[in-house]
């Protein structure tokens, strides 16, 4: 990352920018950096002023104790202003429920496009969840990053056949050193239900989007998003999953965001 802004409580922001245009900030889920967003932001730079930054405690950011949501909204609330003063969103995962929390918080946000967010929409996923944040909580509290990352990917529906092979890759030590801001987006999902008056706050056009390919629990949350702001829609990507081809994602994005 090559710029650097200040959020309000004095946490470094790294960040970069690319393209012409309206501002888009493109905001990462979990165990990933503004890196991650780069094919995206390379696919929306002919039209938008692309901006990916480092959410706090990733990459070239800081990361000020302690830690609380609004913080990550005043690091957007900094973003938007070192990009112009007004900026649309885009979030995948957990990134998606941030974006969200900051269009209620009264952020300059002129749009909002939300991807997979992972809401739970029954007592069965909220009660996975409520133990996966126990464990979460365990693990990083004795500082065992390996573990807590396994108990994410698990978590996310990965097998174990998979994870053994994750372990063994050498990207591996990198999902470890992002391994403590797992729970800040553990602490973004709150409860793992959608927080249906937050979002009824939302007064900006909101697009929730979900792959084909994906469970269905995604499209489901993906239209309560949709239902419950007050200017919502909703779109299934063609053969896409929670892994979204940034080729495919790019002219819907554009479309939305332009509007």
């Amino acid at each position: 990352m090559e710029k650097q802004t200040v959020s309000r409580d004095g946490t470094p922001l790294a960040y970069e920018r690319t393209g012409q245009g309206p501002v888009v900030i493109l905001v990462s889920g979990a165990l990933s950096t503004g890196a991650t967003m780069a094919p995206l932001a390379a696919e929306l730079s002919d039209r938008f002023g692309v901006v990916v930054y480092d959410r706090r405690g990733r990459g070239g950011s800081g990361d000020t104790p302690p830690y609380a949501v609004e913080r990550e909204v005043e690091d957007l609330a900094a973003l938007i202003e070192a990009a112009g003063g007004e900026a649309a969103l885009y979030g995948v995962s957990s990134g998606g429920a941030l974006a969200l929390r900051a269009a209620a918080s009264g952020l300059p946000v002129r749009r909002v496009a939300v991807y997979e967010v992972p809401y739970a929409l029954d007592d069965a996923r909220a009660d996975e969840r409520a133990r996966y944040t126990r464990e979460l909580d365990r693990a990083l509290s004795e500082d065992r990053r390996g573990d807590a990352v396994e108990l994410f990917l698990r978590h996310t529906g990965l097998g174990e056949e998979v994870i053994r092979g994750a372990r063994q890759a050498p990207l591996w030590a990198g999902l470890e050193r992002l391994a403590p801001s797992l729970a800040h987006d553990d602490a973004v999902l709150g409860d793992g239900r959608p927080p249906l008056s937050l979002l009824a706050s939302v007064s900006v056009p909101v697009l929730a989007l979900a792959g084909e390919a994906s469970p269905g629990w995604f499209h489901e949350a993906a239209r309560t998003v949709a239902g419950t702001v007050r200017e919502g829609s909703y779109r299934s990507l063609e053969r896409q999953t929670h892994m979204v081809e940034p080729g495919v994602l790019a002219p819907v994005l554009a479309e939305f965001l332009a509007g």
